[in-house]
């Protein structure tokens, strides 16, 4: 178990009466434990809240007038860590469960119709099972460059591709598109995590489903899978947005923390002390 403190702080200057959803609190979901939460907008705004009950992701919504407006969401989180087969197999596409036949599909960021032959050149002939999805993941984390300011929110896999470089929902979008050539369903997790550089984010990750399950990867190598808490999860980045308005609005501040607690023990001392370690910022 790893226990995280997470926190957003978005401000914005909203110009005309505008609608906004946002997906930012962490999930409930079978990997995790919110063991305490709270969510703080401006005055005068009527939250309502919903959680789509297919990704299980969790949405507020509300209508904003002209002004100042703030929204800030802070949590404890439990991750639990789970072992990894590393001999799962894939999953025959007969066999595939109807929930998961859809994260087959090409979709707006994930074009794997199009990078179908890419795909089977670089990885057709690799083993079969969860070593394939990871021959993926080295080679996007080898042949693509993390370059931020490389991509806008309107990138394709395809276009990553091409251009050799991109940030995390490039790479996790270029890994889903890589698996679904090859007849791996796949899709993509955003959420928090504690890393060194660059400053805090969402970080977008994807997982592959291999052996009759979802396993986590992520091709940037920036930080621990299992350690991930989970907010958003679908078939692409129009699916997981942790923001989307309706309106004219001007971001004003965006900061993303994260704080890790792990337990140390002293040495050299007669009893094992237990105290929280803090990584990050």
């Amino acid at each position: 178990m790893h226990l995280s403190t997470v926190e957003t702080v978005l401000e914005y200057q909203v110009k005309v009466p505008t609608h906004f959803c946002f997906n930012i609190e962490a999930a409930h979901w079978p990997t995790q434990t919110v063991v305490s939460e709270r969510l703080a907008v401006s005055s005068g705004v009527d939250l309502r809240k919903f959680t789509d009950e297919g990704s299980g992701n969790r949405f507020f919504r509300f209508d904003a007038a002209p002004g100042p407006l703030l929204v800030n969401y802070k949590a404890d989180v439990e991750v639990h860590s789970q072992h990894i087969d590393e001999h799962l197999p894939e999953v025959p596409v007969g066999q595939l469960p109807d929930a998961i036949f859809h994260y087959l599909m090409p979709t707006r960021y994930c074009e794997s119709d199009l990078m179908g032959p890419v795909a089977q050149q670089l990885f057709g002939n690799a083993p079969p099972g969860i070593s394939r999805v990871r021959t993926v993941v080295k080679w996007i984390h080898e042949n693509i460059a993390y370059r931020p300011g490389s991509t806008k929110s309107t990138t394709t896999a395809h276009e990553v591709f091409e251009q050799r470089a991109g940030v995390c929902r490039d790479f996790a979008h270029l890994g889903i598109t890589m698996c679904r050539a090859l007849n791996i369903p796949a899709r993509i997790v955003v959420g928090y995590v504690w890393f060194d550089e660059p400053p805090q984010d969402f970080h977008a990750i994807f997982e592959a489903w291999i052996g009759g399950r979802w396993v986590l990867f992520d091709p940037t190598g920036m930080a621990p899978v299992d350690r991930l808490v989970r907010i958003g999860t679908g078939r692409d980045a129009k699916d997981v947005a942790f923001s989307t308005f309706f309106g004219a609005v001007e971001m004003t501040r965006m900061e993303v923390r994260v704080l890790e607690h792990e337990p140390r023990t002293t040495p050299n001392s007669g009893e094992a002390v237990v105290e929280l370690a803090a990584a990050g910022a």
